[in-house]
């Protein structure tokens, strides 16, 4: 638990975490609300994207917290590592629940004013949080290959 606490990365990543966690609560109960108001009971398709998306990122953030914890890496390397898949995690939830509350569209690609700066952003978002995880996780087997020695 120390290692959780004592490190910059595995703290940004657990407060992320929390935050994650408590917009998807709050957004559940938006959720919640859209159904009652709507007669087939249905919430917006963004809306329900956006409380999935925050409940999953939630526990993804968590996951970062504890790959930085135990990584063989430096604590600079693990937080720029953690830092990037954090940061659209959160980008990802404030566009869904903007989505969500115009209810313009049910298919944000397919509508998009942009295709293409969405698919730069698209690209740009894969690399930053798969290179960052891929980074956690050489540190945890670095760490896991020089503890087995």
């Amino acid at each position: 638990m120390e290692e959780l606490l004592n490190h910059t990365a595995p703290r940004i990543a657990l407060a992320a975490s929390g935050i994650f966690f408590m917009t998807g609560l709050l957004t559940g109960v938006w959720k919640y609300m859209c159904m009652r108001r709507h007669q087939a009971a249905e919430a917006p398709h963004y809306v329900n994207v956006a409380h999935r998306a925050a409940l999953m990122y939630a526990f993804s953030a968590q996951l970062l917290a504890v790959f930085a914890a135990v990584g063989a890496f430096s604590d600079t390397v693990n937080t720029v590592a953690v830092i990037f898949p954090l940061l659209f995690f959160g980008i990802a939830i404030i566009h869904y629940i903007n989505l969500g509350l115009t209810s313009q569209s049910n298919n944000s690609m397919r509508d998009s004013s942009d295709r293409n700066k969405d698919y730069l952003i698209l690209n740009v978002l894969a690399v930053a949080e798969i290179g960052g995880f891929s980074v956690l996780l050489l540190g945890f087997f670095w760490r896991l290959f020089n503890l087995a020695h």
